[in-house]
């Protein structure tokens, strides 16, 4: 038999194709990465899922989705988690993707490292159904590490696969998976506990501004979320200083046409990228803030150099450093 295992990269994952494999299955990987995936490098393939089919000896196919996931973050038919996480629709686009490639290779079934209980929103009974039932795989998607929990599958009820021989994992707790990892000898996971960047405070935060401000999400709006210190200055203009040397070449990268770049002109400092219609009240604001972020923070009077998106020189403002009281009521958090 054949199936499409869901590879994050990580260990629940991994270990879950590794019991199909020793049960004579064959496995193909799939994995799909989007702008929040903490593990996904520039070049949109996930170095955790290759580190793990490698291991594994079987193929991957990775997709990238971020611009349906990003339709998904607008507005989830499931809605969000604690963050601005869409994790039922989110499983269930993977699947409906999943199933796609399953059609395509001929597979039967699908394979995920779920465990029961261990994520809050999509690894409860009721979701998993849900789950199932939207995307089209009522019945198909086996789920090894909690097989022995849960309620058979075809794969189980055809004899494909042996219940018996698959464990009763639940839980939040990693020690079972750990072990199991140990006498597979499977030792590289460095994702072992997967990473989105929608479930952490901050970064759900200056999603949601964004959201507020600009309707509708971008690729290129979102990675730049990722970069610097973020400001709302005014309802339609945002400040983003970097925070240290790397984090101010990344900022000249995203600078795009109308923005203004903002540095103190004889102290080294953060470079300040203010994005949005400004004003002369807006400019000085983020004037401050770059006078602030420099070696120039205890003058009384700083001189900042303004260059627009072309390179031209705008402006040269003459600012007081802003003080950590102001800051604090503009800081996206």
């Amino acid at each position: 038999m054949k199936a499409v295992a869901l590879l994050s990269g990580g260990l629940d994952s991994t270990i879950a194709i590794r019991l199909m494999l020793d049960q004579g299955i064959e496995v193909s990987a799939f994995n799909l990465t989007t702008v929040f995936c903490c593990c996904t490098p520039k070049d949109s393939s996930c170095s955790a899922a290759r580190a793990a089919v490698s291991q594994l000896g079987i193929d991957l196919r990775v997709e990238n989705a971020t611009d349906e996931f990003l339709r998904i973050v607008e507005n989830p038919k499931h809605g969000h988690g604690s963050g601005m996480n869409p994790c039922i629709d989110c499983r269930i686009m993977m699947f409906r993707r999943a199933k796609d490639y399953m059609d395509e290779i001929g597979a039967s079934f699908a394979i995920t490292g779920e465990v029961l209980g261990q994520r809050p929103m999509s690894q409860r009974m009721e979701a998993m159904r849900l789950i199932e039932r939207e995307s089209g795989l009522q019945g198909l998607i086996v789920r090894p590490l909690s097989a022995a929990l849960l309620e058979p599958t075809i794969p189980e009820k055809e004899g494909w696969i042996d219940r018996a021989k698959l464990p009763a994992i639940q839980g939040r707790s990693r020690k079972e998976q750990i072990s199991m990892a140990a006498v597979f000898g499977i030792h590289d996971y460095p994702c072992a506990a997967g990473g989105c960047l929608l479930t952490d405070k901050v970064f759900a935060a200056r999603i949601r501004d964004l959201l507020e401000h600009d309707g509708r999400l971008n690729p290129a709006d979102v990675a730049l979320l990722k970069v610097g210190r973020h400001f709302r200055v005014s309802d339609g203009v945002k400040a983003v200083i970097g925070r240290d040397e790397s984090e101010n070449d990344q900022l000249e990268v995203f600078v795009r046409e109308g923005d203004i770049v903002l540095s103190t002109s004889d102290f080294p400092g953060a470079l300040t990228l203010l994005r949005g219609a400004a004003g002369r009240q807006e400019l000085e604001v983020a004037g401050a803030m770059a006078a602030r972020y420099s070696k120039a923070r205890d003058l009384e009077i700083a001189s900042v150099l303004c260059v627009g998106s072309s390179g031209e020189e705008e402006a040269r403002l003459d600012v007081v450093p802003i003080p950590d009281s102001e800051l604090v009521k503009m800081r996206i958090e």
